[in-house]
């Protein structure tokens, strides 16, 4: 017999075996003499108040053996198929089409304008270290996207979206931890993550498909409502090649192949998104303020039996939304520029989220109205915006990487930060009245929200805390239209807009979907 229980236990019990089995023995009535065994399926965490426990969905095998799933997914060599479909980025919602496209018999022939997963490390260090951003391998652009390098994380509410669990467990089949299936905000960790996107890329190029990196679109060929060949740009120059269908799923910051789509009449829309901040806190206030714990002696007890901890705020502020974004427990502020002469800011964290520090986005949610006085830049008014931001920001920064930053209470009183705590942002921060990076309309609205967070966390406002930035590539100022249900877009019938470069996803998860159903749509 196999039965799910449910059980709320406390943090020390839950990595109980033996006390989790007498739980279940007891709520299911079993007799001394019955042999069982435990497999948990689901856990959450309630910390709402200082009684905090742990939810645990078990699965109980009773007088039975239980079986230990095996993951296997049905990829065909499609090494000789004549249908071809072409992706260009080889983010999650690339590589999430190109298997399934193995699935379904189609052969996946990747484009990606970045380098591969080892040759883009170099690439991190050198604006980590040398403040010098290569416009083709950086954070944002390289095999497996920006989610490789800034966190990996996996929690979504876009169920309607797709199959979150297939998503999951072919993560799992390429090597993520099991525990992805069972936690409700499942991570993997920057550390982890790069193994596993090429775990991927082997899959793909085993069952017959290709990848080229350093391998850039620049040129689309359109003959009655149809792309008839993609040119190429890579080392040994451009290439013209002929098309029978085209994912493009290139990313929140390909800001070129807007522009492209532009130049060739291609419908854009300009879209919403948001601009902030990244705030960091020491992780153990974070923790005291999220476990209830009266000391920091007494939430670092706490952690031994539970994770960094985390928070998710909101507010609205005169009209506008001002809410967290990829919070990192345990994390570092990353430097995720894309051309020399900007400044963005993202987060991430490791597998085991053990920094010192915990950081969030906190940003403001814009809408089109915001756009108005770029309104002659069209569907890319949102992107002029943003790019005014991130100028500023390198500017007022120094002019190299180092970014401007200010203690989260100095800024609340508009006082410029005499000192900058230690902070995780590698290239280094530059004390300026982040007010000046962040407008008139930003900033007073940015305070406004971080005066409410202090109301709803007690503790939060401190000048032990430090605001980095600019946080600017929350998602896509424009999206790329495209057929509700057939997924191609209007104009251009075989071309299918795919994942956050398109606007239609917002993390590794959604993208991953996106990929597999603009694979699914291509096949008609």
């Amino acid at each position: 017999m196999q039965t799910k229980i449910q059980l709320q236990v406390s943090p020390q019990s839950a990595l109980n075996e033996q006390f989790l089995k007498e739980e279940a023995k007891l709520q299911l009535g079993l007799k001394p003499d019955d042999s069982f065994s435990i497999k948990i399926l689901k856990r959450s965490i309630d910390a709402r108040n200082r009684n905090i426990k742990i939810n645990l969905t078990l699965l109980v095998c009773v007088n039975e053996e239980p079986e230990e799933e095996k993951i296997t997914l049905n990829y065909s060599d499609v090494s000789s198929s004549k249908k071809t479909c072409h992706i260009i980025g080889a983010g999650p919602a690339g590589l999430f089409a190109a298997l399934r496209c193995l699935e379904t018999g189609v052969k996946p022939i990747i484009f990606e304008r970045g380098k591969d997963i080892k040759a883009r490390r170099r690439d991190l260090a050198a604006i980590n270290k040398d403040h010098i951003v290569n416009p083709e391998s950086n954070y944002c652009f390289g095999e497996g996207g920006a989610g490789t390098y800034s966190d990996g994380k996996l929690y979504t509410r876009s169920n309607k979206r797709g199959d979150i669990e297939k998503v999951l467990r072919v993560l799992v089949f390429h090597g993520a931890s099991r525990d992805i299936l069972v936690d409700a905000h499942p991570h993997i960790g920057t550390n982890k993550l790069p193994q596993l996107i090429q775990n991927i890329r082997e899959t793909i190029l085993e069952y017959g498909g290709q990848i080229y990196f350093n391998s850039k679109l620049t040129d689309l060929a359109i003959q009655s409502q149809r792309l008839s060949a993609i040119t190429i740009k890579n080392a040994e120059g451009e290439l013209m090649i002929p098309v029978q269908k085209l994912i493009l799923a290139t990313g929140h910051s390909a800001r070129d192949i807007y522009e492209l789509l532009q130049s060739k009449n291609i419908l854009l829309e300009a879209k919403p998104f948001a601009i902030g901040v990244r705030a960091e806190h020491p992780q153990s206030l974070i923790d005291k303020i999220q476990y209830h714990c009266g000391s920091i002696d007494e939430a670092l007890e706490k952690r031994e039996f539970l994770p960094a901890a985390s928070y998710s705020l909101v507010q609205q502020i005169k009209g506008y939304g001002v809410y967290s974004f990829c919070m990192c427990p345990g994390g570092i502020i990353a430097p995720c520029a894309t051309a020399q002469q900007e400044v963005v800011t993202n987060g991430w964290s490791p597998s085991k989220r053990n920094n010192p520090y915990a950081n969030s986005g906190i940003v403001v949610g814009l809408e089109l109205k915001d756009f108005e006085p770029y309104k002659k830049f069209g569907a890319l008014a949102g992107l002029e915006f943003q790019k005014e931001f991130e100028k500023r920001a390198w500017s007022l920064g120094g002019q190299t990487q180092t970014a401007p930053a200010q203690r989260l209470q100095d800024f609340i009183n508009g006082r410029t930060s005499d000192t900058l705590p230690d902070c995780s942002y590698q290239p280094g921060l530059k004390s300026v009245n982040m007010q000046d990076v962040l407008g008139r309309f930003i900033g007073p609205v940015l305070r406004e929200g971080f005066k409410s967070f202090g109301g709803k966390m007690r503790g939060y406002l401190t000048n032990e805390a430090v605001i980095v930035g600019v946080e600017s590539r929350t998602s896509t100022p424009v999206r790329i239209p495209r057929d509700k249900e057939k997924l191609n877009h209007p104009q251009v019938l075989n071309l299918f807009p795919c994942g956050e470069g398109a606007g239609f996803a917002g993390g590794i998860m959604s993208a991953a979907m996106d990929g597999e159903k603009c694979a699914d749509a291509s096949l008609n």
